[in-house]
């Protein structure tokens, strides 16, 4: 006779799609662990949009001009981590923007017209100056062994607005810098892990959510398939709690089922104005992809979608910086200002928190002649909507860039800050695994008030 627990392995093709692996200790939340949950304090923002830059932009020719730098271009360091290096002043102009002011380079043109919605994070920081370590503390907290990711505690901490859909999607992830623990639930209920559509580096007009159609199968007659399944999964542990694998296994599985009928058709842009896809650069080959991800993006907010990440890789300009950043910016400028033109056209940018970042910045002393290398100890992010402050400028670096030395914000400030607008207190939202509470800050991070609108 064929033992129950194998029977987790023959769920209809429909269902694979979210069929989670995550290990996981602790029971999952209620019976409908997605449904919306009320937040620690009033919220400022209901949902996000995280903007990933995959190898470190450089601050100093996007964000944070340096004139002191430009003037002693070419000459050498004599003191400090980086002595005998030479100084590399930014081949880029810096241009005031908006009513506020706010210098941004010129490579952003188009971001520039949104200058005073923009809050800028000159002071970052963070622990580590290699990209898979900075990445994963980035996006989990921790760098040393794996966490859940800030999607998966969001969705955890206030489940999703629509539950036919994942409240957790990570557009175009990189395989590489963690992978899939970027978006992952670790010791979380897999049904928090977020849902991946396209890779980093594929056109994402060929992405497709793997066995999403129902096929030649009667609604009513999966039903039926699914029911069966679940049922022996319900009696695979009858005599206690049931475990957390086949916990999350079935969540998903009901999950799978109810996307089938919205997810295809979010996942169609043809239905959009010409006028729309015009503004986010879908006209234009350079932006064509990351406009894509961007149009995407709004639709699965739009839809009630908790948390979307999406993912920008070609940031790790070692070499030729000024034709290699001026081809970076080209390919995200216009999308991200069709994305803020958009959400505030449609009442969402006042509730939506806009996040852009990478997992670092780059030094102000040159490598190779005309590159830059790692820098962790100063960079700049900037965020909109969602209850920040809209032109403004928090924090700064050294007269030259090197370090962030007012206003400073580790990543766990961030993501203590980030879900203080989100209405979630970083100190009380844990989960209990391994004989103590869990938290996505650990036992550090400091709300930032300044930048609260």
């Amino acid at each position: 006779m064929m033992d129950r627990r194998t029977l987790l392995s023959v769920a209809p093709s429909s269902f694979a799609c979210l069929a989670h692996t995550a290990m996981t200790s602790g029971s999952a939340n209620a019976s409908n662990p997605l449904s919306p949950r009320m937040p620690h304090h009033p919220p400022r923002a209901r949902r996000v949009v995280f903007l990933c830059m995959d190898g470190g932009p450089s601050h100093i020719d996007l964000f944070d001009p340096k004139p002191a730098l430009t003037k002693a271009n070419g000459q050498t360091i004599n003191k400090g981590r980086l002595v005998g290096a030479k100084l590399l002043g930014s081949p880029f102009k810096a241009h005031k923007s908006g009513k506020s002011g706010l210098e941004i380079g010129e490579t952003l043109p188009e971001l520039a017209r949104h200058a005073d919605k923009l809050c800028l994070m000159r002071g970052m920081h963070t622990d580590q100056p290699n990209h898979p370590q900075a990445f994963l503390q980035m996006h989990t907290g921790l760098f040393q062994f794996p966490r859940p990711s800030i999607g998966s505690w969001v969705l955890y901490g206030l489940g999703t607005d629509n539950a036919n859909l994942p409240g957790f999607v990570s557009i175009a992830p990189p395989a590489n810098n963690g992978g899939t623990a970027n978006y992952g639930s670790c010791f979380l209920p897999a049904i928090y892990q977020g849902t991946r559509l396209g890779q980093a580096g594929r056109p994402m007009a060929n992405a497709r959510m793997a066995n999403i159609a129902g096929g030649e199968r009667r609604a009513d007659r999966q039903r039926t398939q699914l029911d069966v399944i679940q049922e022996f999964n319900r009696q695979a542990t009858p005599s206690g709690p049931a475990d957390p694998l086949i916990s999350g296994l079935m969540d998903s599985y009901e999950l799978a089922y109810r996307m089938q009928g919205e997810m295809p058709p979010l996942l169609d842009i043809s239905a959009e104005s010409a006028s729309t896809k015009s503004s986010y650069g879908l006209d234009d080959p350079a932006s064509r992809n990351f406009a894509h991800q961007c149009l995407l993006a709004r639709r699965l907010l739009e839809a009630g979608v908790r948390f979307v990440e999406i993912c920008q890789p070609g940031w790790d300009h070692h070499r030729g910086i000024q034709e290699a950043l001026t081809n970076s910016c080209r390919a995200i400028d216009k999308p991200m200002s069709g994305l803020l033109g958009d959400l505030a056209a449609r009442g969402m940018l006042e509730d939506t928190l806009v996040i852009w970042s990478g997992e670092f910045g780059r030094t102000p002393t040159s490598q190779g002649g005309d590159g830059r290398d790692h820098n962790s100890k100063g960079y700049t992010m900037w965020m909109a909507g969602g209850g920040v402050k809209g032109g403004h400028v928090h924090g700064g670096t050294d007269e030259l860039g090197f370090e962030a030395v007012s206003g400073r914000m580790h990543v766990h400030d961030w993501h203590a800050t980030m879900l203080y607008l989100l209405g979630l207190d970083h100190e009380r939202l844990t989960y209990r695994h391994a004989g103590r509470e869990m938290r996505l800050t650990d036992i550090k991070g400091q709300v930032e008030h300044g930048i609260v609108a």
